[in-house]
């Protein structure tokens, strides 16, 4: 997969759109939780990266609040069955989230990058080309749209066809026609 082609951001957006609050934010945020503990660990102690420092910490948690955000964003669109709205706004949501955290990554920078001068040329490199050896930020944005806009509508569409109900089940009974006078 290229890098940054996830689901995350469609999940934690379509949770807050499709279901309600508190199974949103449960599903959504629990399933953050647990990776990031599982790939932290695999980062701090499979590869030797400081991430459980001061910085690497504070990033993490403005990394939450952008999927709060993101997750607000979502239920700004709650009942609304609109496929291409959603999609709509769950690229939104990664437009958002690249904003928040690649800002973030320039203002706290935990991993002590000495491109990411306080400076608007620093600003400016964070949100373009990045770091060392990794690809361009550009290019993890771009796949985060493509992303974004992919996952957002396999799950709006499953979530707008599972919720999908028929009109009986929605209480709506056509009405029967008047019987036929018999012998006429």
């Amino acid at each position: 997969m290229p890098p940054n082609f996830s689901a995350v951001y469609s999940l934690i957006f379509c949770s807050a759109a499709l279901f309600p609050p508190a199974t949103g934010w449960r599903l959504s945020f629990g399933f953050l939780v647990i990776t990031d503990l599982a790939l932290n660990a695999w980062y701090q102690w499979g590869m030797g990266l400081e991430v459980f420092s001061r910085g690497g910490l504070l990033y993490l948690a403005g990394n939450y609040a952008a999927f709060a955000i993101l997750f607000g964003l979502g239920r700004l669109f709650r009942g609304d069955r609109n496929l291409f709205r959603l999609i709509g706004g769950g690229v939104l949501g990664a437009v958002l989230f690249y904003l928040v955290t690649n800002s973030l990554s320039w203002l706290l920078n935990p991993f002590h990058n000495p491109e990411y001068t306080r400076t608007l040329a620093g600003w400016i490199q964070a949100l373009t080309k990045g770091t060392g050896d990794w690809p361009g930020t550009w290019q993890f944005f771009k796949n985060s749209l493509l992303s974004s806009a992919l996952f957002t509508a396999l799950f709006g569409w499953a979530g707008l066809y599972v919720s999908a109900e028929s009109p009986a089940e929605k209480g709506e009974v056509p009405e029967e026609s008047e019987p036929e006078e018999a012998g006429a």
